[in-house]
């Protein structure tokens, strides 16, 4: 994640863009989330999951933090970004102030969920005000929760969710971009968006300051379906079909089939770090094992 782009950007040059987005938003509307329409999970919506994440093939530290915390319900993946290690304590510090929330909670619910995405976010700007090191740090967020049938889903950033099922590989989130937001709009190639200096801006992100707008989705899962929560290392890097083969092709358990992503990855160059959560509804008989923290 390049943080350098966004702060190059005046406040004024930013409000055109926002305004620009806005406008053509209204004359394009983004698709939502995909309906709920899948037979319900079996166990009453239990998952399990595993998460991996590598440091890649460039980088010298990894940025990229997750945690899988199946006892809460609770799935969260992060791509920090600062000078230093600014960067890999963001993310740390969004995703734990999270999962904190979700452990001392009597109600686990949506509302918590975007409140502590919230919390997040103030953590981390309180973070960098009172420590030059940490100044400008921030990242993205992605925390899945699991209520019932359903994985609810808040997202800032460009982290993305992805559903495999039996039609197919679908994108969940909307990443908050300049090249969604902005560069879709504008009618240039895909070949010219891939290489545009802007494709990187993040247009939000922990870490940004007060509002923190925050995109939420519901997903209901399919017995044979499955969630893929990642960073832009593996979404940015690996095509979604090659994404799409390697988790229908390759063996059966979770961690072969991250650590094969995360192989993907670093054999298209590894530019950036990488991370992934893979979670399933679980049936009897079935394996359930996970990596819980990394970065």
């Amino acid at each position: 994640m390049k943080l350098v782009i966004r702060l190059t950007i005046s406040r004024s040059e930013m409000s055109f863009w926002k305004r620009l987005c806005a406008f053509y938003a209204k004359l394009n509307p983004a698709p939502g989330p995909l309906p709920c329409n899948e037979l319900p999970a079996s166990g009453g919506g239990t998952l399990e999951a595993f998460g991996f994440t590598d440091v890649g093939c460039v980088r010298s530290n990894n940025e990229d933090y997750f945690r899988v915390e199946p006892e809460l319900g609770l799935y969260a993946v992060a791509d920090g970004m600062g000078g230093a290690e600014a960067g890999e304590y963001a993310a740390r510090l969004a995703v734990d102030t999270v999962t904190q929330r979700f452990v001392s909670a009597e109600r686990r619910d949506s509302q918590l969920l975007l409140s502590a995405m919230q919390e997040a976010n103030r953590r981390v700007v309180d973070a960098a005000t009172g420590s030059p090191g940490l100044k400008g740090m921030g990242t993205t967020l992605l925390v899945g929760l699991a209520l019932g049938e359903e994985v609810h889903i808040s997202s800032v950033g460009d982290s993305r969710v992805y559903l495999l099922d039996n039609t197919g590989l679908h994108p969940i989130t909307q990443d908050q971009s300049w090249m969604h937001e902005v560069g879709r709009f504008l009618g240039l190639d895909a070949e010219t968006l891939r290489k545009h200096p802007m494709r990187n801006l993040l247009t939000m992100a922990i870490g940004h300051g007060s509002p923190l707008t925050v995109n939420t989705y519901a997903v209901r899962l399919h017995r044979s379906s499955m969630l893929l929560m990642c960073t832009d290392g593996l979404h940015g890097v690996v095509a979604e079909a090659k994404i799409e083969e390697v988790l229908r092709n390759t063996g059966h358990d979770l961690e072969t089939k991250c650590r094969k992503l995360v192989e993907a990855a670093l054999a298209a160059g590894g530019p950036d770090n990488v991370s992934v959560v893979l979670l399933r509804p679980k049936t009897s008989g079935r394996k359930t094992d996970d990596a819980r923290t990394a970065a």
